[in-house]
Parts: structure tokens; C-alpha cells; sequence
């Protein structure tokens, strides 16, 4: 196993949201406070942006073309070529709030959740967010309510299952998925990060994928850490160590979708931690794990 940077210093706020475009052999992700959606090429090393009028939480390719986006406190359409921004939704008028982490589940939907302000990382208001669901024909529907950071998103090879952080209870739920509809039910926790005196070892679990083999990849924030964990069990498996403390997502990527990209941030480091960690805000690539990702599920609609 080992573990190198892909792209240094790739985001001056917060990486996040990586996808791995298997068309184009492409990473997207996004660099959440500067607004700003990454495009970068491994084999050329070129790292491509657009920059948005608000925050970008995730970034989705589109089948029909261009990317799906939660760009503040809406969801839009942007064509890469040009920049131009439709926006489709936007959620939670009145607040404060901005989407975060989202994902397409098998069927090409795109699940994406919101948050309350965040003054500092992993502080926001409390109980504001909430999980949306944009279906195949355009119309969006909340799913869950009283989110703190809506973050992580994984399916189970067999449909039935969906996994989902949010990053303040410190755990990550499990709910029973139909793929025919949408729907989600029996909410439970399969992965408990434990009390406060587990943070300065598990952080706060983030975004995450998931492996063939069905384990669970999950960032944990203020620590640089990857962990793999055992969704049946709740077991720990394995843990990753990054030279930066501020992990926040990871994908699996690469020819053979057997690389793991970390994405990480630099937001909130006091100077001590910068200089500790002079690749606080990289994108790191891990080899040698000897597990793979699935293909990537894009917006269908």
C-alpha cells in the first residue's frame, strides 16, 4: 500500500465531492468555500476549474451533458464548456444553509443534503439540514430532516441498502432502499465513531465509498484518516494515515477503479497546523489495496 499526492495544495478551502469519470479518466471535485469545480486529468496533470457565484458542495456528471451541482442552497445544471449555471431547485429559503456532500444511487438519481451555517468546521446550527432526492424526471423530494452536515452516500451491490453520515452523531446509518422508487426506510446506526473520547482518534466521519467486497471507506475529519469499515459489523478493518489532518471524502478511481482518491482541506488550520501540514487541502492517491470501487453512477435524468 501506498499512499502519494496526486495534487498539491489542489484546494485553498475545503476539497471535496470527488468523482471519478470513467469516460473521460477524469477526477472531479470541488473546493467548497472558494466556489469553485475541479476537473483534473491524471495522465496530463492538468487541473481544470469553473468558478461559481456560491458554494459548491458536490459535483455529478450529467448523461445528457455537463455536471449536476449543489451550489449554495440550490441544485443546477452547469455546462462545462461555457459555465452557464441552470439552476433546477433550491431548498431550505430562510436559512443560511448550503448543500454539502451528494451522489447518484444505482439508478442515476442524485442524493444530495444540506446544512446549517458553519462559522467553523464541524460546527454548524444545529438539526438545519435535510437529504434530497432529485428523481430521473426532474422533481425533488426531501427525504430526511434535523441533518447536522449531511455528508457520505453508498448502495450495496444487491440495491437493497443505503448508506449515510451525518458527521455529528459521529456515525454512519443504514437505511432499506428500494431502487425501484426511491424510497428509504428503517433508519439504523451500522457504524458508531463513540463518545468524545473517540474524536482525537475517529474525528468525525465524512464522505465515503464503498468496495466490492461491501466495506465501507470513510473519511474522518480532524484526524487524516481513511477507515474501512465492516457495515455488518461495525468492525474496523483498516486505517489510512495522511500527511494533512483535514481528510474529508474519498473514490475509487483509475483504469481499474482500484485507486483510492482522498480529498482533504485547509479551512479552519491555525498557522501551527499549516506548517505542520504544508499539504493541508491535496488530493492523495492511494495504491495497493488490493480492494476496487464500482463504476460511477451519474445523473440519469
Amino acid at each position: 500500500m501506498s499512499v502519494s499526492v496526486a495534487i498539491k495544495n489542489a484546494t485553498q478551502t475545503t476539497g471535496e465531492g470527488p468523482h471519478w469519470d470513467d469516460v473521460t479518466q477524469t477526477l472531479l471535485y470541488v473546493d467548497i468555500l472558494c466556489n469553485d469545480i475541479h476537473r483534473w486529468d491524471p495522465a496530463t496533470g492538468k487541473d481544470e476549474k469553473i468558478h461559481l457565484d456560491d458554494t459548491v458542495g458536490f459535483v455529478v456528471p450529467r448523461r445528457k451533458g455537463g455536471v449536476v451541482a449543489g451550489v449554495g442552497k440550490s441544485l443546477c445544471h452547469v455546462e462545462w464548456d461555457t459555465g452557464k449555471v441552470t439552476k433546477l431547485h433550491e431548498v431550505d429559503q430562510g436559512t443560511k444553509n448550503r448543500f454539502n456532500d451528494g451522489k447518484c444511487d444505482p439508478r442515476g438519481r442524485v442524493w444530495a443534503g444540506t446544512m446549517g451555517y458553519e462559522a467553523q468546521p464541524a460546527n454548524p446550527e444545529k438539526e438545519m439540514g435535510s437529504l434530497f432526492r432529485l428523481d430521473l424526471d426532474g422533481s425533488l423530494k426531501a427525504c430526511v430532516d434535523k441533518i447536522n452536515i449531511s455528508n457520505g452516500l453508498a448502495w450495496t451491490e444487491d440495491q437493497k441498502t443505503m448508506y449515510y453520515i451525518d458527521s455529528l452523531p459521529r456515525k454512519v446509518f443504514g437505511f432499506d432502499y428500494n431502487v425501484e422508487t426511491g424510497e428509504i426506510s428503517n433508519r439504523r446506526a451500522v457504524v458508531d465513531f463513540g463518545g468524545d473520547d473517540t474524536i482525537k482518534t475517529m474525528g468525525y466521519p465524512d464522505g465515503m465509498t464503498i468496495d466490492t467486497e461491501g466495506k465501507l471507506w470513510v473519511a474522518c475529519y480532524s484526524v487524516g484518516k481513511v477507515i474501512r469499515f465492516d457495515p455488518k459489523t461495525g468492525e474496523t478493518l483498516r486505517t489510512i494515515e495522511f500527511p494533512a489532518m483535514r481528510t474529508t471524502s474519498c473514490i475509487f478511481g483509475g483504469p481499474n477503479l482500484d485507486e483510492l482518491y482522498v480529498t482533504c482541506g485547509v479551512f479552519g488550520a491555525s498557522d501551527e497546523e499549516k506548517t505542520k501540514y504544508p499539504l493541508s487541502g491535496s488530493v492523495f492517491k492511494v495504491t495497493g489495496l488490493g480492494v476496487k470501487g464500482y463504476p460511477p453512477t451519474v445523473y440519469e435524468g
